[in-house]
């Protein structure tokens, strides 16, 4: 086998792909301050000192929020590619079925508004 310049082109090619990675990391390791105690080991609870057991006095309703809006999300974005393909497409059955597809999100929006999901609490109890 002749070691030519396409040879050589690989192996720079493979030793700055493995630079890329590895080379932050030796420097963070080298050069990263190193501090313990203080406030390092507190949890970090949107920007606020947390009291009591901390872990536990996350609401809830910021889950459900962030799950009602990637569904939703989610839905709007098949709304696109439909958008795309059914511009050609002949007559009024894809007008219909787009339709039937944006009925049935505001159906979920009525439900989740029914079972209050969207309505936030005023005062959450913190028990410490």
């Amino acid at each position: 086998m002749v070691f030519d310049s396409l040879h050589l082109a690989i192996i720079i090619f493979l030793a700055v792909g493995l630079l890329f990675p590895v080379a932050p990391l030796l420097m963070a390791a080298v050069l990263a301050p190193r501090a313990s105690g203080g406030d390092l080991g507190m949890p970090y609870e949107c920007g606020m000192v947390p009291h009591g057991r901390a872990w536990s006095h996350f609401g809830i309703n910021y889950y459900v929020y962030a799950l009602v809006f990637i569904a939703f999300d989610v839905d709007v974005l098949y709304l696109f590619p439909v958008a795309v393909f059914y511009r050609d497409a002949p007559g009024w059955l894809p007008f219909a079925e787009l339709t039937f597809f944006i009925f049935f999100i505001f159906l979920a929006l009525v439900y989740f508004r029914a079972k209050g999901i969207f309505d936030w609490p005023r005062r959450i109890n913190v028990r410490g």
